[in-house]
C-alpha cells in the first residue's frame, strides 16, 4: 500500500513541478520585456518570480527522495529499507536548507547555504552519472533502463544549475539597473539571459521526458 502511495505521489510531484516551471517562465518573461514598468513593481515581479522558484526547488529534491525511496523498496538499489529511511531523512535535511538559502538569500550567509546546495546537486550528478556509466561494466548492478534513468535526472538537475546560474547573471546586470537606471544595452542584456535560460529550460524538459519514458517503458 505505501508504495502505491509512493508512486502516486511521484507522478503528482512532476505535474507540481512542471506547473511551477511554467509559471515561472512566464512571469520572467515579462518582466525581462517589460522596461517600461517603474523599476519597483519590476523587482516585486521577480521576487514572485524566486517565490514560486522555490516549488521547483522543492519538487526537485522531493522527486530526488521518492525515487530513491522506491528505488530501495523494489530492490532496485541495496539497502532496502535501511536506504529508504536515510534517503527521507537525507530529502528532508536538503528541503530545510532550501528553505533557508531562500528565507535569507540577501545575507552572506544565504549565499553560503547556496554554495552548499550548489555542492550537493554536484555531488548528486557525480554519483548519479558515475552509477549510470558503470552500470554496463557490472561494478553497479541496475536494469538499463534505470541506469539511463539516473543519468537523464542527473541532466535535469545540471540544467537546473545552468538556469541558476543565469539568473546570478541576470541578477548582476539587474542590480546595475537599480543604482543607475535602466538603458538600451541592459535591458537587451536580459532579453539574451531570458533566452538562454529558457533555452536551458526546453533542454530540462527533454530530459524530465526522458526520465518518464524510461520510468513507463522500461526498454
Amino acid at each position: 500500500m505505501i508504495v502505491h502511495i509512493l508512486l502516486i505521489t511521484h507522478i503528482v510531484v512532476l505535474g507540481y513541478w512542471l506547473g511551477s516551471e511554467f509559471v515561472i517562465n512566464s512571469t520572467f518573461r515579462y518582466v525581462s520585456h517589460a522596461g517600461a514598468l517603474p523599476f519597483a513593481e519590476r523587482d516585486r515581479l521577480m521576487d514572485h518570480v524566486m517565490d514560486v522558484d522555490q516549488h521547483v526547488r522543492y519538487a526537485l529534491v522531493l522527486q530526488a527522495g521518492l525515487g530513491t525511496v522506491l528505488a530501495a523498496l523494489f530492490g532496485y538499489f541495496p539497502g532496502g529499507a535501511a536506504l529508504a529511511w536515510a534517503a527521507t531523512a537525507g530529502a528532508i535535511a536538503w528541503l530545510a536548507l532550501v528553505e533557508a538559502t531562500h528565507r535569507w538569500r540577501a545575507s552572506a550567509r544565504g549565499q553560503w547555504l547556496a554554495s552548499i546546495d550548489r555542492g550537493i546537486r554536484y555531488s548528486a550528478i557525480a554519483v548519479l552519472v558515475g552509477s549510470g556509466l558503470l552500470s554496463p561494466t557490472g561494478l553497479v548492478e541496475l536494469p538499463g533502463w534505470l541506469a539511463w534513468k539516473l543519468v537523464a535526472f542527473a541532466g535535469v538537475i545540471g540544467c537546473g544549475l545552468g538556469i541558476r546560474y543565469a539568473m546570478m547573471d541576470f541578477y548582476g546586470v539587474w542590480s546595475v539597473i537599480e543604482r543607475e537606471g535602466s538603458s538600451n544595452e541592459r535591458e537587451l542584456e536580459i532579453h539574451r539571459i531570458y533566452i538562454r535560460a529558457t533555452g536551458v529550460l526546453g533542454l530540462l524538459w527533454v530530459f524530465i521526458a526522458a526520465v518518464v519514458a524510461l520510468s513507463v517503458i522500461k526498454p
